[in-house]
């Protein structure tokens, strides 16, 4: 995987286009123009990230765990990326019982409920 973070680093997020893919078992390569998939047009950190949220089964408080941020940032940087990518639509209004729900279930804190249902 290191070798992808090089050639995000090197792209600096440009879009670019791949044009050989080479299959290692066999030694065959392919020529053309490949789109490339949708997460993979994301930063490296950003493909860190998701990696992880998956790794983490989806809990944002298991996020917030790992990367030291609140759930606010967690969700904020969960938009951004698929604003991006262009995968789901996304709304920022939030159901206020999805909140209370979030409360309840210990995903978020009293002070963040809070701050959701002012911004909702």
């Amino acid at each position: 995987m290191a070798d992808w973070n090089t050639l995000t680093n090197l792209t600096r997020n440009d879009e670019f286009t791949v044009t050989r893919v080479k299959l290692e078992k066999t030694g065959i390569s392919i020529e053309g123009e490949f789109e490339l998939p949708p997460l993979a047009k994301l930063s490296w950190e950003d493909q860190v990230f998701i990696a992880m949220f998956v790794k983490c089964h989806g809990s944002i408080k298991q996020m917030e765990k790992t990367f030291g941020v609140s759930y606010p940032t967690i969700k904020s940087r969960l938009n951004s990326m698929n604003k991006r990518i262009g995968l789901l639509e996304t709304s920022t209004i939030r159901d206020k019982s999805q909140i209370l729900n979030q409360l309840e279930n210990g995903d978020i804190s009293p002070q963040e409920a809070a701050k959701l249902m002012r911004e909702s």
